[in-house]
């Protein structure tokens, strides 16, 4: 028995038991562990909380051999969809067993089916509305990046699967890529917590300064050194870092990297046309008495800002054969010492270094003065208040930052289009916007309107939901707290902590017929925009992303 696949197993059989309404329905223990792999596989490399990753199952029949389906946002004009495929092996746990190659013959089919806006195909109620999303962003000219990710508890594909794929590869070029995830994968991820002591060789001379009680070193470290450090420690050297790794063929910026790298003619000016790699440590010592190519021993190294960039010379170097990026491609690299009471200033750093970038803010604004605010109010209130994403604990008394900055921006701001589709800016070009102003009871109650009708997409309570249901949940939401604040006869300025259990009974004894009159404006408004026309999922899709109704909807 392999200990890792053990591992997993062991998280399967409490994912069933604590989670087993996520699950296929029935008795069949083969399926659901099945599903519950998925589930993990999703969780773990997408960094997606269980529930969040619950949300992206697609298993059953007609389901074009997807189990589990991922939308990104827009970004640079493209967005990456995720599509998961698992095999598990429920009574083999040896981690032995290769990805079945009839599998990855399915998964070459499912790609060149499903991503052609032309092509009919029969798709259960999960994943067709995804699937029309996609296609209507095709059809707005975004480009899709496309990852397989083909889940296993044993080993890859075979070599004949292998040359499948690559042949595949030579009609969907560089926009698909099939990845391979298994048990040692997931262990991995979990496993990420692991100290980093190492050392690192820098060339040329180099700039040491001690400031304010701490000590900075400032010099030149070749892609070569960058590669190896990245092979030995991976994405433990990343645990600080704000952002995920893009992939080269997803972000503008990361396909320059590799196209200089590649170049023989450029790799040598790397360092003129790059930003430099920005670690901090809790100590670093080199050899005082060499004057260059010191040797630093450094414990507890952390990558802030530059693992884009680190991720992306590991990819490339790995590929390419050696010696073939020339031993003069160099990236500048800032070394801050700093102790354990200084996080704070850490997240400042880092805050600073990837501003220039799109990033993920949450964490960066979770100590600003509104977020502690929200924090106290809302703890007042009877709920608990995730500043951060780490921060544990789940269950209908918890409440995250992300979740009242999306419903606050649908509901109270009343920009539904932007609080699904620039969850990147929510924390961002947003943030003034939905925050500024809040207060506990607002963001609560939003977040109560929400959860409701996200429960009623999820689970519909009408024996025949309408077609528009799986994209209208934010405008369904704004609408239901117009309802409420017009009912009151107030608005959202007047909701406080004085009379926000007031409102909150009125909303959940009235809820239901909100509900229904929120779908009845918005099929009115959809009828006053079509007329009696069909309207697809792709049309529908695209209308709710556009925010075509706001104007009907007045």
């Amino acid at each position: 028995m392999n200990i890792n696949a053990s591992i997993v197993d062991q998280r399967i059989v409490g994912i069933i038991e604590d989670h087993g309404d996520w699950l296929p329905v029935g008795n069949d223990i083969n399926k659901k562990k099945s599903a519950a792999f998925v589930l993990l596989c999703m969780s773990t490399s997408l960094e997606f909380t269980l529930e969040e990753a619950a949300e992206l199952l697609t298993e059953g029949g007609n389901d074009a051999g997807v189990d589990g389906l991922h939308i990104g946002e827009v970004d640079d004009g493209e967005f990456v969809v995720t599509l998961f495929q698992g095999k598990y092996k429920v009574k083999d746990l040896s981690g032995s067993a290769n990805f079945p190659e009839n599998g990855v013959q399915k998964a070459v089919n499912t790609v060149q089916v499903l991503f052609d806006p032309a092509r009919k195909v029969a798709l259960n109620e999960k994943i067709a509305p995804k699937i029309e999303e996609i296609r209507s962003l095709i059809r707005d000219a975004y480009i899709p990046v496309v990852r397989v990710i083909l889940c296993n508890n044993g080993e890859p594909w075979t070599e004949q699967a292998d040359n499948w794929i690559s042949e595949a590869k030579n009609d969907f070029g560089e926009s698909v890529h099939f990845i391979h995830f298994n048990h040692n994968s997931i262990v991995q991820i979990l496993q990420r917590s692991k100290q980093v002591d190492t050392n690192l060789i820098l060339n040329g001379q180099a700039i040491v300064e001690d400031m304010n009680f701490m000590r900075v070193l400032v010099g030149r470290i070749s892609v070569q050194e960058i590669q190896r450090l990245f092979n030995d420690h991976g994405d433990n050297l990343l645990e600080r870092n704000i952002r995920r790794y893009l992939g080269l063929h997803t972000n503008r910026v990361n396909r320059g990297i590799h196209e200089t790298l590649s170049d023989p003619a450029k790799s040598d000016k790397f360092y003129f046309f790059n930003n430099g790699i920005t670690v901090v440590c809790d100590k670093f010592d080199y050899n005082a008495f060499q004057k260059s190519d010191y040797q630093i021993q450094i414990k507890n190294m952390q990558v802030i800002n530059g693992g884009q960039t680190c991720k992306t010379i590991q990819q490339t170097l790995n590929q390419v054969l050696p010696g073939f990026v020339g031993e003069s491609a160099f990236v500048m690299i800032r070394i801050y010492q700093l102790s354990e009471n200084q996080k704070d200033f850490v997240r400042d750093i880092t805050y600073a270094t990837n501003s220039q970038n799109p990033v993920d803010l949450r964490d960066l604004r979770s100590n600003d003065e509104i977020q502690k605010q929200l924090e106290i109010g809302i703890q007042d209130l009877g709920y608990s208040y995730k500043r951060q994403r780490e921060e544990g604990g789940g269950g209908s008394s918890v409440i995250t930052s992300s979740i009242v900055a999306e419903a606050t921006l649908a509901i109270w701001r009343e920009k539904p289009q932007q609080a699904k589709f620039r969850r990147k800016e929510h924390f961002g070009k947003l943030y003034t916007t939905i925050f500024d102003t809040i207060n506990a009871a607002q963001a609560v109650l939003a977040v109560m309107i929400f959860r409701y009708v996200e429960n009623e997409r999820k689970r519909p309570t009408a024996e025949n939901p309408p077609d528009f249901l799986p994209y209208a949940s934010h405008y369904l939401a704004m609408l239901l707290g117009r309802q409420l604040l017009a009912r009151q006869e107030i608005t959202v300025d007047d909701i406080s902590h004085r009379n926000f259990q007031e409102l909150f009974t009125a909303f959940e004894e009235n809820r239901e017929n909100y509900y229904q009159e929120s779908i009845d404006q918005v099929q009115h408004a959809l009828h006053t925009f079509y007329g009696q026309r069909e309207i697809s999922l792709q049309q529908l899709s695209a209308t709710f992303r556009r925010g075509d109704l706001m104007e009907m909807l007045e």
